[in-house]
């Protein structure tokens, strides 16, 4: 499937998990390595030269050694995340793709829109939660929907449907490889009060099997596929890219400031 054969390439190259938290110590990149050996690697001192020789680094910037330590690790994570292959890249938007992309440097989401007889479309896209295949790989060989799904990466999609600025559909959607799934579906009313709780109705899978069947076409004519959905994989994980070496920049200039 397209949807695995770009996860397979990407992870070649994009190795980190996702969640932009955390991720500077979890990283196993051996450049991150490298940078700890050689901060735990000194060398011997001789009693006879004074110690002031060895942090006159950190004493002339007036800086704690701690800091400086850090300093050199956000470095070496620099520049491998710069050595990757989907650094800088950017996707080439297919003819055929429905919507306008709104791509805000800095954000976590991007904005589809489009506006199809009438209607206005926006879809609010979330960063892909990436799944390598260890994680789930216990050796069992279950058919079963969920299980499958737990053992695929995903992109969470929020889509919205309005019409002349009076009450739209609101759909939480989760798109796997070629498949899409929608979680949840409401009639949301902007002119609400504030202290009102509107009835969400039944959970989406609880409803008719004709009508789920009918949502997801409803969807899918509105351009909400498994042909846009796949590209949108790829985007993401550039851009992921992209924003996290924004972010280190951003950790480099505070921290060495």
């Amino acid at each position: 499937m397209a949807f695995n054969s770009i996860l397979l390439r990407k992870l070649g190259s994009f190795a980190r998990p996702l969640a932009v938290a955390g991720r500077l110590m979890k990283k196993t990149h051996p450049g991150y390595f490298t940078a700890i050996n050689q901060l735990n690697h000194k060398p011997s001192l001789d009693p006879l030269v004074p110690r002031l020789h060895f942090s006159s680094v950190a004493s002339s910037k007036n800086m704690p050694t701690s800091d400086e330590n850090l300093l050199r690790v956000i470095e070496s994570e620099i520049d491998c995340a710069q050595e990757t292959d989907d650094h800088g890249a950017v996707e080439e938007v297919p003819s055929n793709f429905p919507f306008k992309i709104v791509d805000s440097a800095g954000q976590q989401t991007i904005i589809l829109e489009r506006t199809y007889q009438g209607e206005e479309i926006k879809v609010e896209v979330h960063m892909p939660d990436l799944v390598t295949g260890e994680e789930n790989d216990d050796g069992n060989d279950d058919d079963d929907n969920e299980s499958e799904r737990a053992s695929q990466s995903s992109i969470p999609l929020s889509v919205s449907v309005s019409k002349k600025g009076g009450p739209f559909l609101e759909f939480s959607c989760v798109a796997y490889p070629d498949e899409i799934v929608i979680d949840t579906l409401s009639v949301k009313n902007p002119d609400l009060a504030e202290d009102q709780i509107p009835y969400e109705g039944p959970d989406f899978q609880d409803l008719d099997e004709g009508l789920q069947k009918s949502f997801h076409r409803y969807l899918e004519i509105r351009g909400i596929k498994p042909s846009t959905t796949n590209f949108l994989h790829e985007y993401m994980i550039n851009k992921d890219s992209r924003e996290y070496l924004v972010w280190l920049k951003k950790l480099r200039n505070f921290v060495g400031a």
